[in-house]
């Protein structure tokens, strides 16, 4: 008898399953290079029995700096069948960033993707545990040359993902993930008449943002789950989009509506075959109305709002199709409704629930919720209670049908073009500038990313600020996309009584006239 796969909670149980059920379909393609769920159930088994030849054990990490990949999928699924933990990073950080997470994982062994040849140049004397750094091309050497031995699968609540999100400190903090976070909440959907929920068969899902996030390797999973083919592109480029969706396939994807515009605004996207394509699930940001019908439209598709955090291990609440529509409506500025299996409740300042419609932090609790954030006892305790739920640093609403309205955000996160930025990273890194005495990092908002990052400066008695100098500095220092878009300068930073920068004061005056501060 078929084995239900509502009843899989792990890498190892998924892979054997398709293996068996569907030997020859496609599970994984990048490019040229396409998988079998035989040969992927193979070589992530051999990927497994080469780590552990490699002493590496259940609990050890290992990390990966590059853009997707299928050698990336292959070695995460591999590490995760043994329960060996992929912590991946991101490609667009600076070398001092990558040196901060890779030394905070402690990986034993750190795997350079292809055309990051020169990594162990580029983190020379940045390392503290000496891992073994391998490039991609002995990654695969290693793979293909390992013999398949058996070992002990990974349990539902063992760890095997850890996730860095940026903190309010300033530091990353690696959000663990289970087996159970990334596969448990999917049976609370089986049997429901949802048609999103569903998959046929001929379909494909594109996993087009990048791995580090969420959004990119858990849509991964999301085809793994469905024993459906994963359709890689290293980066997100419109062209590999189009003819991902026309010669593989592709029915579903994830992007940030800033990427949605960018499709639209491409030469080539009017003459695209959009016929195969079903669903374009979206998030880090509500889609504005006219961006909303413009996509319509064109592709034809129906479209689904996702909200969630790394720490919820990505959505805990969905706007259907049913609720997106082209006239507009009330519901489309929320978040939707939350998932089958979560529950989300408003909280006011002493930790009481609040009445319908009034605003309070959202807090949630689900199968997704995190184990907790990697050797951050305190910083765990602060975000998760004792009996699952975490605090989200969101400030939103429930309406009287359970619709989930974001208001503003707790924490002072900036969301740029579906990437998280935190102000007191940016400000350490213009900091130490010789001409700026103090500095506090807004969000403003953006047509087009939905934010941008702006810096507030007072500079040192006699000394005036030049702007581009300012950004040229942080740009040395962070990430570009983390870096101030405009610097503007005044007299003295507003604070409240106990000295704390009042950042909602800066904000006020760039967010007039919109309903929220989140764009």
């Amino acid at each position: 008898m078929t084995r239900d796969v509502s009843e899989l909670f792990t890498f190892d149980e998924f892979l054997t399953h398709w293996a068996g059920e569907r030997p020859d379909r496609l599970a994984l393609r990048e490019g040229d290079r396409c998988y079998t769920y035989t040969e992927l159930d193979d070589l992530s088994a051999r990927a497994a029995s080469a780590l552990i030849g490699a002493g590496l054990g259940k609990g050890d990490r290992i990390a990966w700096i590059g853009k997707n990949s299928d050698l990336y999928f292959i070695l995460f699924y591999g590490a995760a069948r043994a329960g060996i933990v992929m912590a991946p990073i991101g490609w667009r950080l600076s070398p001092t960033e990558w040196g901060f997470i890779v030394n905070d994982t402690q990986a034993k062994m750190l795997f350079a993707g292809p055309g990051f040849e020169d990594l162990g140049d580029v983190l020379a004397g940045k390392l503290r545990n000496d891992p073994a750094i391998v490039g991609a091309t002995d990654a695969w050497a290693m793979i293909e040359s390992a013999e398949r031995t058996a070992f002990e699968p990974s349990a539902a609540n063992d760890a095997v993902l850890q996730l860095y999100t940026s903190g309010t400190t300033g530091n990353p903090k690696g959000a663990v993930l289970s087996n159970r976070n990334l596969f448990g909440l999917r049976k609370h959907s089986d049997g429901l008449d949802l048609p999103y929920a569903k998959w046929e068969d001929d379909e494909a899902v594109l996993v087009a943002m990048p791995c580090a996030h969420i959004g990119g390797t858990g849509l991964g999973i999301m085809a793994l789950a469905a024993g459906l083919p994963g359709v890689i592109l290293a980066e997100f480029i419109p062209d590999g989009v189009f003819d991902a969706v026309e010669q593989h396939g592709v029915t579903r994807f994830f992007m940030v509506p800033a990427a949605l515009q960018m499709l639209l605004m491409h030469p080539r996207c009017a003459s695209v075959d959009y016929s195969r394509l079903k669903y374009i699930l979206y998030g880090a940001a509500p889609i504005p109305l006219e961006l909303l019908r413009q996509c319509i439209k064109m592709f034809g598709a129906d479209f689904i709002q996702a909200y969630g955090m790394t720490e919820t291990t990505g959505t805990i609440s969905m706007l259907p199709p049913e609720d997106h529509d082209p006239a507009g409506n009330a519901r489309m500025r929320s978040a939707g409704k939350a998932l089958p299996g979560v529950e989300i409740v408003i909280l006011g300042p002493g930790g009481e629930p609040v009445p319908t419609g009034e605003v309070g932090e959202v807090v949630t609790r689900s199968s997704n919720n995190m184990l907790g954030y990697w050797n951050l006892p305190d910083a765990t305790a602060t975000t998760m209670t004792s009996d699952g739920w975490i605090r989200t640093g969101d400030a939103g609403y429930l309406d009287e049908d359970g619709y989930l309205f974001i208001h503003d955000r707790m924490k002072d996160m900036i969301i740029t073009g579906g990437e998280n930025v935190y102000p007191a990273e940016v400000e350490s890194a213009i900091f130490g500038h010789p001409a700026v005495q103090e500095v506090a990092v807004i969000g403003i908002p953006d047509e087009k990313w939905g934010e941008t990052v702006k810096a507030v400066v007072v500079a040192k008695p006699g000394v005036s600020i030049d702007e581009a100098d300012i950004i040229a500095w942080a740009r040395d220092r962070i990430a570009p996309f983390k870096c101030p878009r405009s610097i503007d300068v005044i007299e003295v930073l507003p604070r409240n009584a106990s000295g704390k920068i009042l950042r909602k004061d800066l904000r006020a005056p760039y967010w007039a006239g919109y309903a929220r501060m989140v764009n």
